[in-house]
């Protein structure tokens, strides 16, 4: 087992060393991906489009994160020497046939770009041009780029940032041409000198993008949510606490001047014998907060490696392997919570238990996934997973992930004491008095969820832009702040309405309290039909499927989550305001 947090560091940091080249030398250019300009998660091979191709194609060996980010490279036949400048280089030519020229239009039509990685420098560019205007007569010309210049920094023998122009070449025109067309493809390179060095060259690739850059930072409205938060906060644990001394006071109350007790004594104190009367389907709510508990771990593993900066340009798709692997691993807390609150509340079926968190979070993002693989891989997307890809995550699952989770389970059902309530149950349920509808659990919830929504509601539109757009997020910082905001927002929130619906003399807060912070991601989701519609131009069956189905699942780990973080702190209060009261 020791060796298996090395196993997170290797992954996340493979193929991220610095090149060095010798004059003259061959820099390898690998061609990677096309896609709709607008579609950030519809991309394709680039060797799907009928382009130049070597005879026999050979793939890069990617890391996980890269297959999960859609990559797919393979070497291109670009012969690029180090430091020396080309003029007209023929790459090939290619014979197109009528089918070709169909795809190509199409392609441009759509407004597909390509990605080429050079030194592990994503380059970019478009595929042709379109040009519409008038209105009568209305003009539609399609132009193919067939010459490409590479401009290439270097700083002694490395290669400090590339991009690629389509300068002092005229298109190829595809409109009234037949088929067969042949087409010559033809290159160029510059090379030019720089001081900037290696080390500082991510802040050169994030600051010149080939997507636009949209993604401003608004510090002022992020300073004015943090200050409305900190502001809920006080006024919340003011008011509570002044009104839990009134009660405090109320009901330890001396004998001799509690004549006028039995008149008062109404509110929590009197469903004592019921409020720790455990909830139903204790089985599903112990797992449910294992597997929340597992995600809050997860969450707050890869914002902290993000904070230490983990995660950059260079390292493709070392988030989605981090994802994956700590996912794994902190299957063991997800078994430990949820075997140990189980057993504590009297449970013996612990093995069921254990199957049910494992398949909690697991079968609907089975469910999800394979529904949108089997979309990806019917539109021939490299989004799709290849078989080998999908072995190594099912193996990762049953050698590590689900071992872990029995072994976490073991030890949670052999360390599980008493639940140590500080008030006895009765056999007998009170029965719970009719409440205003201001007091109902659809209320509850609504407050419970817009509330922690509002904390995360500015910094939401980086965090979409980010996973839905063309935005390298970098401020990771403000997210761990927000984050914490978050997660305080939800603990306070969480008391106070358990407070309220205690007082109303209803002592099922069990899955209430689970339920109102929970709500978030419903919020979430209605933010994502926002986005979608208003401030995003993805469009198409595959990117919509890949958007909601995914977007779906984040909102349930957000139910999962938040709904953890309520339970935990209702029930810590539940415990506090019921230790602090005299019993009869």
């Amino acid at each position: 087992m020791a060796i298996l947090p090395k196993l997170v560091v290797l992954a996340i940091f493979s193929g991220t060393f610095a090149a060095q080249y010798k004059d003259d030398e061959q820099v390898e250019v690998f061609v990677n991906k096309v896609g709709p300009y607008f579609n950030p998660h519809e991309t394709y091979h680039y060797y799907q489009l009928p382009m130049c191709r070597p005879d026999k194609i050979e793939h890069k060996s990617l890391t996980l994160g890269e297959v999960l980010d859609g990559d797919r490279m393979a070497k291109s036949m670009y012969k690029i020497p180090f430091k020396k400048n080309l003029e007209g280089e023929e790459l090939c030519k290619v014979t197109l046939k009528e089918v070709d020229l169909d795809k190509l239009r199409e392609a441009i039509e759509d407004l597909y770009y390509f990605e080429f990685v050079l030194d592990n420098i994503p380059v970019r560019g478009f595929i042709g041009h379109l040009e519409e205007g008038g209105f009568l007569p209305h003009n539609h010309k399609i132009h193919l780029w067939t010459h490409l210049h590479f401009n290439i920094e270097f700083n002694g023998d490395q290669i400090i940032f590339a991009n690629i122009s389509t300068k002092d070449h005229a298109p190829v025109s595809l409109d009234g041409v037949t088929a067969p067309l042949e087409v010559p493809f033809t290159y160029s390179v510059k090379w030019h000198e720089t001081k900037l060095a290696f080390a500082d060259r991510g802040k050169l690739i994030r600051g010149t993008s080939f997507f636009p850059k949209t993604l401003e930072i608004h510090w002022l409205s992020i300073i004015n949510s943090m200050v409305l938060v900190f502001l809920l906060l006080g006024f919340v644990v003011i008011i509570l606490t002044k009104i839990l001394n009134k009660d405090f006071a109320r009901y330890n109350t001396d004998d001799d001047d509690s004549e006028e007790l039995d008149q008062d004594d109404i509110g929590w104190k009197i469903i004592h014998t019921d409020v720790f009367r455990f909830p139903s389907y204790k089985t599903l709510f112990c797992a449910l907060i294992g597997v929340g508990s597992q995600f809050l771990a997860l969450a707050t593993g890869i914002l902290l490696m993000a904070v230490l900066g983990m995660f950059n340009v260079h390292r493709h798709g070392s988030i989605n392997t981090a994802g994956i692997l700590l996912y794994a691993l902190t299957s063991c807390i997800a078994g430990y919570v949820a075997a140990n609150l189980y057993r504590r509340m009297g449970g013996e079926n612990w093995v069921w238990n254990i199957n049910l968190t494992s398949c909690l979070f697991a079968v609907p993002f089975f469910v999800i996934w394979s529904t949108i693989n089997t979309i990806a891989w019917a539109h021939g997307s490299t989004q799709a997973l290849p078989l080998t890809t999908i072995l190594l995550l099912v193996f990762l699952w049953v050698l590590v992930g689900y071992p872990l989770m029995v072994i976490g389970g073991i030890f949670g059902k052999n360390w599980a004491n008493g639940f140590d309530a500080p008030c006895r149950t009765k056999n007998i349920a009170r029965e719970i008095p009719d409440v205003p509808w201001y007091r109902t659990s659809p209320v509850h919830c609504i407050v419970g969820g817009f509330l922690p929504f509002s904390a995360i509601s500015v910094e939401l539109y980086y965090i979409f832009a980010t996973l839905w757009g063309r935005e390298h997020y970098t401020l990771y910082g403000i997210l761990f702040i927000v984050y914490g905001i978050l997660l305080s927002v939800t603990a306070c929130i969480s008391v106070a309405l358990t407070y309220f619906q205690l007082s109303a003399e209803d002592y099922r807060w069990w899955w209430r309290s689970v339920f109102s912070a929970g709500t978030t991601g419903i919020f979430v989701f209605l933010y994502a039909l926002f986005y979608y519609f208003k401030r995003s131009n993805m469009s198409g069956f595959l990117q919509s499927a890949e958007f909601f189905g995914y977007t779906l699942l984040a909102c349930y780990v957000f139910f999962l989550m938040l709904g953890t973080v309520s339970f935990f702190a209702s029930l810590k209060f539940v415990r506090y305001i019921y230790i602090n009261i005299k019993m009869d």
